[in-house]
């Protein structure tokens, strides 16, 4: 890389790092290219990215941002993932390490929270941003599903006793 590539590049990966929702460190040494790819891709598939870059770009990156923090996690070979939701890279992450011991989480960060491997492993048990606002919508649903049935049943009651009059006159 030359020197534009690398002031460009840094920049690039500031702007990244200062927005994700989390980020999480790991070492993957060890990892073939197909597994690799795996774990790539299931990132994606949880809406996050990836990245292998050097340490040293790295820690210049972080610098002066609010996950500067973590800058002494990049030793050896390690990889950055990310996403905009802070619990999709941390629960890829963690969901592809239980299937291959190769990748080895150091921890990570949450905005200006350093998070250990522990961290990163329990935020990757908390439902994602997508099951919380489903969990709400049915919640707020649930109520008026009770209200509508109460509005009705009145009704429902006058017509049942209506029918069980008519019936019993028939019967009389």
């Amino acid at each position: 890389m030359e020197r534009a590539e690398k002031r460009e590049f840094v920049a690039e990966m500031k702007d990244t790092l200062s927005g994700a929702g989390s980020v999480v460190v790991a070492h993957y040494a060890g990892l073939s290219v197909a597994e690799m790819t795996d774990f790539r891709s299931s990132m994606r598939a949880a809406g996050g990215t990836v990245k292998v870059a050097k340490n040293r770009l790295v820690k210049l990156a972080l610098e002066g941002t609010e996950a500067e923090h973590m800058s002494g996690l990049f030793t050896g070979p390690t990889l950055i993932a990310f996403a905009d939701d802070p619990v999709a890279a941390p629960k890829a992450a963690s969901e592809f390490a239980k299937k291959n011991d190769k990748l080895v989480i150091l921890g990570g960060a949450m905005g200006a929270t350093n998070l250990d491997e522990n961290g990163v492993k329990a935020l990757a048990t908390m439902p994602s941003i997508d099951e919380l606002r489903g969990k709400i919508i049915g919640m707020i649903n649930t109520p008026a599903q009770r209200i509508a049935m109460l509005t009705n049943a009145p009704a429902g009651a006058v017509a049942r006793v209506i029918g069980a009059y008519s019936t019993k006159e028939e019967a009389a």
